[in-house]
């Protein structure tokens, strides 16, 4: 581990040397890693490579996360596989908007340089529930031509959502492609300004992930009617076919747990201080 940086309350910063990753990692893909041998295996977007080195940016929302946030510069993860997933489909489309939502942001200054390295003109929008929770604003400028900011509260930028900010975009002007990255129930929400629009639309799909090579179906997400893997056919996928109910209602089936094993991972913090 070569850096470890608290971005905002319970999101991480990582740079982990992986010189098999950083060769061959494009915008858009994600990697998988594991902190021991008998630790779960977690999927994570790649946020940036350079050099032998790749960014990773989380929140800390179970034990694993929890524990990852802890390794010290210099410690050691057990297995890192990448990258995985097909990469941002690139070509010259015209004028783009890349969207991150809360700790969505981590992946959208590649995926908005390597669009502008295509020769798009790129908007960067960004939201957040509070000034606080901002992260990457100034990586993000200097990969768009122009970027705006909202938060939910108003202490940074425009008052309301990244979808309101979308709205005041597509009024003034044409818009040829968008990519939105965030919670579900944002991309959702986002995805929707576009649609009537026509305008073509990804999303960074997060179901849940075990292997991450497509064997263990457990990825699995609707998306125009078909089941299709989002380790292997995305994560990126047509906003406006995606089943978001069937993906929300996915990302709730272990919240309970991993609720309780963060409890038992700061019960036992505690417990080692005394």
């Amino acid at each position: 581990m070569e850096e470890v940086l608290s971005l905002s309350e319970r999101v991480f910063q990582l740079w982990i040397h992986a010189p098999h990753v950083a060769r061959n990692a494009e915008a858009g893909q994600f990697l998988v890693l594991r902190i021991d041998e008998q630790g779960e295996r977690i999927p994570l977007t790649i946020s940036a490579v350079k050099g032998d080195l790749v960014r990773v940016i989380f929140m800390t929302v179970g034990k694993t996360t929890g524990r990852l946030s802890m390794i010290p510069e210099g410690g050691e993860i057990r297995d890192i596989v990448g990258p995985l997933g097909r990469p941002t489909a690139l070509q010259t489309y015209g004028t783009c908007a890349v969207i991150g939502g809360g700790v969505g942001i981590a992946g959208a200054p590649f995926i908005a340089r390597a669009l502008r390295g295509k020769g798009n003109r790129v908007i960067g929008i960004l939201g957040a529930r509070s000034a606080p929770f901002l992260i990457l604003e100034d990586e993000m400028r200097g990969a768009c031509d122009e970027t705006f900011v909202a938060t939910d509260d108003g202490t940074k930028g425009q008052k309301g959502f990244a979808a309101d900010l979308l709205r005041a975009v597509v009024a003034r002007e044409h818009l040829d492609a968008a990519w939105i990255i965030g919670p579900a129930i944002m991309m959702k929400v986002t995805s929707e300004v576009t649609r009537p629009l026509g305008i073509r639309t990804f999303v960074s799909l997060n179901p849940i992930m075990v292997d991450g090579t497509g064997m263990c179906g457990s990825c699995r997400v609707n998306v125009g009617g078909k089941t299709r893997f989002a380790c292997v056919d995305g994560p990126e996928f047509d906003a406006h076919q995606v089943d978001f109910d069937g993906l929300l209602t996915r990302l709730r089936m272990y919240v309970d747990e991993e609720k309780e094993a963060m409890e038992h991972l700061h019960h036992g913090q505690c417990g080692a201080g005394r």
